[in-house]
């Protein structure tokens, strides 16, 4: 057996060169310290984008993306196709664990300053995926065409129409018209299935390519050792083992989660119906939501909402550029305010998410 294996690897290889690429993965090492195990998270979160993508696929076999027939697709998912439940709770709970994976490993890199030069262009990818990675959930939480999904696609759009300048044209693009309807669901659908996975897939090689060409980054404290004094091991096979050992590690809490917590489905929208009580958004939405909340009507002239609006998206965009405003980590120095920073924005967003969560 061990013959056939060696004659099959060897029949690849000699079409492939599938060796050096081995080599390659070889000659990559990655530094071992404290907080080495934050480096397994952008695998982690690799990992669940795959199985959003194959999950997603075998959903889209049956779901039928128009007003009248989405509902009824899915209530014909969970109830008649073999497993069908099964896969669509698995599809939402690595939603939820995608997201909460990629805002680890964000902090991680951000707390770790792996942002500095010369990956600047690391961490503008990774944000710009994250990005998308909300956007993915937003899209696809009213693909179920329920009354929870409905309304809370409604409150969104809304406070996204709030936006200076822009908001009103944007909530329009967004919905497919004035209000939420089945060209919103169509439109959302095309989001979800098409146009965001393309834009992730193409940052998703970007970033791999820079990460795989820049190596992992190591701690500031140490950059003074020299290079043989530093522990490493190599990519491959002993990080890339210990990577999957951590995935199938993940996937039984993913089953776990997906057969105990099965994903429901609710009441079918209604349109003409008032919006039930104790509207809200995903919890990864709830910080930003339960802020606006504590805004008043009016700041002066400007409305409070659209002021809560403005301080989200210039916190964004502060975030995104960190790299190119943080120049002392930049130089291999310490700057202690970013971390204050770091550990405000964490705690605000714990906080907000928990307030959130219990009103």
């Amino acid at each position: 057996m061990k013959l056939n294996w060696e004659k099959f690897y060897g029949w690849i290889d000699e079409r492939l060169q599938l060796q050096d690429l081995v080599n390659f993965m070889g000659k990559k090492y990655v530094p071992v310290h404290r907080h080495s195990i934050w480096y397994y998270f952008g695998g982690v979160t690799l990992f669940l984008f795959i199985i959003q993508v194959l999950t997603g696929i075998l959903l889209l076999f049956y779901y039928k993306g128009s007003a009248d027939l989405a509902f009824e697709s899915i209530q014909f998912i969970m109830s008649k196709v073999q497993f069908g439940w099964l896969i669509r709770s698995i599809h939402t709970w690595s939603a939820n664990l995608f997201i909460l994976s990629a805002f680890i490993h964000m902090f991680s890199v951000y707390f770790e300053k792996s942002y500095r030069k010369p990956r600047e262009m690391t961490w503008v990818t990774g944000m710009l995926m994250l990005f998308l990675g909300l956007g993915f959930g937003f899209s696809g939480y009213l693909l179920p065409w329920n009354e929870l999904a409905f309304f809370a696609t409604k409150v969104g759009s809304d406070i996204i129409g709030a936006v200076p300048l822009v908001g009103e044209e944007l909530k329009i693009f967004m919905r497919g018209g004035e209000d939420v309807t089945g060209a919103t669901l169509s439109r959302m659908f095309g989001f979800h299935i098409a146009l965001f996975p393309a834009l992730f897939s193409i940052l998703l090689v970007i970033h791999l390519l820079i990460v795989q060409r820049q190596g992992i980054s190591q701690p500031l404290h140490l950059e003074s050792e020299a290079e043989n004094e530093i522990k490493k091991m190599p990519f491959f096979p002993n990080f890339f083992l210990r990577d999957l050992l951590l995935w199938l590690l993940v996937l039984n809490i993913l089953s776990i989660l997906a057969v105990f917590f099965p994903s429901e489905l609710g009441h079918k929208a209604d349109p003409f119906a008032s919006a039930p009580e104790g509207i809200k958004p995903e919890w990864y939405f709830l910080f930003m939501f339960q802020t606006l909340k504590y805004f008043p009507a009016h700041i002066w002239f400007v409305e409070g909402e659209i002021v809560g609006i403005i301080l989200f998206g210039f916190a964004g965009i502060l975030w995104l550029l960190v790299p190119f405003w943080d120049r002392k980590s930049s130089i291999g120095k310490k700057n202690r305010m970013i971390n204050y920073i770091g550990i405000f924005a964490v705690m605000f967003i714990i906080v907000l998410t928990i307030l959130g969560w219990i009103s």
